[in-house]
């Protein structure tokens, strides 16, 4: 049991070292041996690509892609995710202290064990390459900047310096990933619903915090007006273009979906932990004498679902209408581990520490189990390494979509016929952007070749270069198995090419067998524009 206490400057507590070390040991391991997906390799294209601002997201994810590569001068899988290595681990640093300032030591110890081992967070936010590293970033800077502004011993609350800076990371978080502005918004809900802090919208300093966040939002602005607001257009309006009737099972499943992508153990306290909080704190607003007698308790778990509440609700509401994958979900839960931290620290440090114990062992175990049937197909059949003979054949294996890029790298290197095509080639081509990621990844450490996208959804290769430049050279189109059945995908390219013709295959194996294939093919003389 504990004591609730405003004082955090305890003694300095190694076995939270220990946690980040371990944690940044074990994250290390799945980041070096797991294959790159396909975002991860779209996103390397942004570290070579540097621009202000891109058309699927803001710019810092192209900074913590490249940090690895630009450091070392090797890309590959584990290289492009030294950022979200590292900075996961700040992030883990920085709930923690939040934890400590909010409420006490131990609940921010419980709550770095529960963000340390929810297995969607080290995923997403620790391991693979993705917006949501520097995101999540920001936004623990940014919410531990804010509990230090709104939580101080002086009475009454008086604005400081700490709104100026909350703009700029505020802003920063922007720069990660659109989710920003919804955290920004959650301050301002705060604020507006808690009268001891209305001083802060007649503070000097909310208004300079705005111009600096103005300010530090300019790659993003700058970027969209020369391109007439593209990327805000993109995520607004076209990605929910088609009107679609309200479906109920659609909320359930973002709800379950967050629930088993969290690991149902710690997913399932989550949302129930939050739902109680917001079932006690909403009535509150509604009378008068509950709402002058708030406890400082309540405002601190109040600031918690004003930045977490808004962005759940909205997009298991968005996922009523149209697909919402659980990772757009899940930058709302990170600040509502503090409450289960909370919740968690009233009972025994016996029954916590063993929940937390065997929640860890089990998200580890099924961790490694995945883990080994991405690379080694153990529960292929058929597999050389397949568990009593394997499960789930290749055809019918999702698994497989995870390719090891090394083998398509390493054709080029062994094959003369690849590599005088390579070298004869002044630009890559495929049908589909996700795939062109995992083809730059795989080529561009060989010869820094271009690679683009021929097709009616470019993304950002759209940005990257003018097909103009290439009028009159050869180029080399790459596919894989998936989509080389369909022979309008292989023969829509040849009027555009004096000469069209196929070089060859590109077997890539997992257990011995093998699970995919990429096909390749030359064109020469590059005739006209696409399409």
């Amino acid at each position: 049991m504990f004591k609730f206490t405003k004082n955090w400057s305890k003694d300095f507590d190694i076995s939270i070292v220990l946690i980040l070390i371990a944690g940044l040991i074990f994250r290390g391991a799945i980041a070096y041996w797991i294959a790159p997906g396909y975002d991860e390799s779209y996103y390397y294209i942004y570290s070579h690509q540097l621009d202000w601002s891109y058309f699927d997201h803001p710019p810092m994810v192209a900074l913590s892609t490249g940090l690895g590569t630009w450091i070392t001068g090797i890309s590959n899988q584990f290289t492009i995710r030294w950022g979200a290595l590292l900075l996961y681990t700040g992030s883990l640093w920085l709930l923690y202290l939040t934890g400590k300032r909010l409420f006490n030591p131990y609940v921010a110890k419980l709550t770095l064990i529960i963000a340390s081992i929810i297995p969607a967070f080290l995923l997403v936010f620790g391991i693979f390459t993705l917006p949501d590293v520097p995101l999540i970033f920001f936004w623990s800077a940014s919410f531990y900047c804010a509990v230090s502004e709104f939580f101080r011993d002086a009475e009454p609350y008086r604005p400081t310096y700490r709104l100026a800076i909350l703009g700029v990371l505020v802003g920063l978080t922007c720069l990660s990933k659109y989710h920003g502005f919804i955290l920004g918004l959650g301050f301002v809900i705060f604020c507006l619903t808690i009268p001891r802090y209305y001083a802060v919208f007649r503070s000097g300093w909310l208004w300079l915090g705005l111009a600096l966040f103005i300010i530090t939002l300019f790659p993003l602005w700058y970027w969209n007006i020369q391109h007439d607001w593209v990327s805000f257009g993109f995520h607004l309006s076209k990605r929910f273009k088609t009107p679609k009737t309200f479906n109920i099972l659609g909320v359930l499943g973002v709800v379950l979906g967050t629930i088993l992508f969290m690991f149902p153990g710690l997913g399932l306290p989550l949302w129930w932990i939050m739902g109680k909080n917001l079932g006690q704190q909403i009535p509150t607003f509604f009378s008068r004498k509950a709402h002058r007698n708030r406890s400082d308790l309540a405002d601190r778990q109040w600031l918690i679902l004003c930045v977490s509440v808004p962005l759940i609700v909205g997009f298991s509401f968005v996922g009523g209408y149209y697909f919402v994958t659980p990772s757009w979900v899940l930058p709302g839960f990170w600040t509502p581990t503090l409450l289960l931290g909370y919740w968690m620290g009233q009972k025994s440090k016996r029954s916590a520490y063993r929940w937390l114990k065997y929640s860890g062992i089990t998200i580890a175990s099924l961790l490694l189990l995945a883990l080994l049937h991405l690379n080694l197909g153990i529960f292929q059949k058929p597999s050389q390494y397949g568990l009593f003979g394997g499960i789930v054949a290749p055809l019918d294996d999702v698994s497989t979509e995870v390719l090891d890029i090394t083998q398509l790298q390493q054709a080029f290197v062994d094959s003369p016929v690849f590599s005088a095509a390579l070298a004869n080639s002044q630009f890559i081509f495929t049908h589909t952007y996700f795939i062109g990621g995992l083809i730059d990844l795989a080529i561009y450490p060989l010869k820094p070749i271009p690679v683009t996208c021929f097709c009616e959804d470019p993304r950002g290769f759209a940005f990257w270069n003018d097909p103009q430049e290439w009028l009159g050279k050869n180029g080399l189109f790459i596919t894989n198995k998936r989509f080389v059945e369909k022979p309008e995908v292989i023969e829509q390219y040849r009027p555009y090419f004096q000469e069209y013709q196929k070089l060859g295959e590109i077997p890539i194996k997992r257990g011995g067998v093998v699970t995919n294939i990429f096909y390749v093919y030359q064109g020469i003389n590059f005739l006209k524009v696409y399409p």
